[in-house]
């Protein structure tokens, strides 16, 4: 009776620190896994280190298409496409690491690619056709030989994988609380983070094992990042978490505006300072904060419009809103360097070639080079079929 006691009350304090017992286990081999988690994998060469075509540009195109566009020739290199893709949609970003290129497809297939030739080393396929994965909003994240990368299946159900980086095979899983986890993880001293509904969650990098589990009164909605010291984190309204890597306690909360919210993925560490932006009703903010302390060090206002996109580019952090406006902020004060209302409208992330005037973004219409020094919108590549609601799409130069 005394052990059952203690056994009892040994539970009651594991869901009490951690909101609840732990309630899945991390998993090794496809032979445990049911049809719509299973890994399945197709390597046709052996992964190698390769050159980059450094004359080149990769385009995530809208349409769920990777191309690689050549600058000097003003041609498309190659082209690749998920098999059986059940909508035509950009949904993830790409990796580039020692010259091959992983891709991640919305309907769960993950290729490496040669970024010179578009050859494919390996597919792997998480899930299966019936049963289908959704991998949304995901980077794929590399580290010491597996990639992991979190994906949604149709039975309301999420899990974190690991896959080796030779073959796309599976080296673990674990499957997480809540369906909905379209934030990439995180990468810090040999551990993922990521989140999972109301939870945080850290694992051991190699094994999969869960070190640590901390449970929120709200969604966590932001994308995890470090300042090489701490985690920080943010949930779906107001609040943004300082976390310590080893057991996820909580060092400080920062409180933004009431009215504000959704970080997601617009954030980001330097210097031992977090730099973020929130969008809201009537404002939208971006916030300088001391990452030692919580201290509010800036803010600045876009009144009437959302910031849409954020990026530290030359010692400044850019960005554009909803409505077209493009913008460069003085990492120090938050003070406008440069402002410029855009025709077209970006529905891309930004990329900065080795000229200082130059930048370039995607819309609609197809690849921009903004002319920083002119304002001028010059279309690069101009896409053969347009497409309404489009979701996103994504550049990567090639460098």
């Amino acid at each position: 009776m005394k052990n059952k006691l203690l056994t009892l009350l040994f539970v009651f304090t594991v869901v009490n620190m951690f909101g609840q017992a732990p309630a899945t286990k991390t998993t090794y081999s496809n032979k445990d896994l049911s049809a719509s988690t299973i890994v399945n994998n197709k390597a046709t060469k052996p992964v190698k280190k390769v050159p980059l075509d450094e004359s080149s540009i990769l385009i995530f195109d809208s349409d769920g298409s990777l191309f690689s566009y050549d600058f000097e020739s003003e041609t498309i290199v190659w082209t690749v496409k998920a098999a059986d893709s059940y909508t035509e949609m950009c949904a993830n970003k790409v990796l580039l690491a020692d010259g091959v290129v992983y891709v991640p497809f919305i309907n769960g297939e993950i290729f490496a690619i040669d970024n010179q030739t578009g050859t494919i080393f390996w597919k792997s396929r998480l899930g299966n056709v019936t049963d289908q994965i959704v991998l949304k909003d995901q980077t794929p994240l590399v580290q010491n030989g597996k990639l992991y990368i979190t994906a949604q299946n149709q039975n309301q159900t999420s899990n974190l994988y690991a896959l080796d980086i030779k073959d796309g095979s599976l080296v673990w899983t674990y499957k997480l609380d809540t369906a909905n986890n379209d934030i990439p993880a995180l990468y810090f001293d040999n551990k993922i983070f990521t989140q999972s509904g109301t939870n945080i969650y850290s694992f051991d990098a190699n094994t999969g094992k869960v070190l640590s589990q901390r449970s929120f009164e709200q969604p966590m909605t932001g994308k995890p990042v470090t300042d090489g010291e701490n985690i920080f984190v943010a949930n779906e309204k107001n609040v943004l978490f300082a976390l310590s890597p080893n057991k996820l306690d909580i060092l400080w909360e920062f409180k933004f505006d009431e009215t504000q919210y959704n970080i997601k993925e617009r954030i980001f560490c330097k210097d031992n300072k977090v730099y973020f932006a929130a969008q809201g009703t009537n404002v939208s903010s971006l916030y300088a904060v001391d990452s030692k302390t919580g201290t509010q060090l800036w803010k600045t206002d876009f009144k009437d419009d959302n910031i849409e996109y954020i990026v530290r580019e030359n010692e400044n952090i850019w960005g554009y809103s909803k409505k077209g406006k493009l913008f460069e902020l003085d990492i120090t004060n938050g003070e406008i360097a440069f402002e410029t209302k855009l025709t077209t409208i970006p529905v891309s992330n930004i990329e900065f070639p080795n000229d200082d005037n130059l930048l370039y973004y995607y819309c609609d219409a197809g690849l921009i080079q903004y002319d920083l020094k002119e304002k001028d919108e010059n279309v690069y590549y101009m896409k053969t079929v347009l497409m309404d609601n489009i979701y996103s799409a994504y550049l990567k130069l090639i460098r």
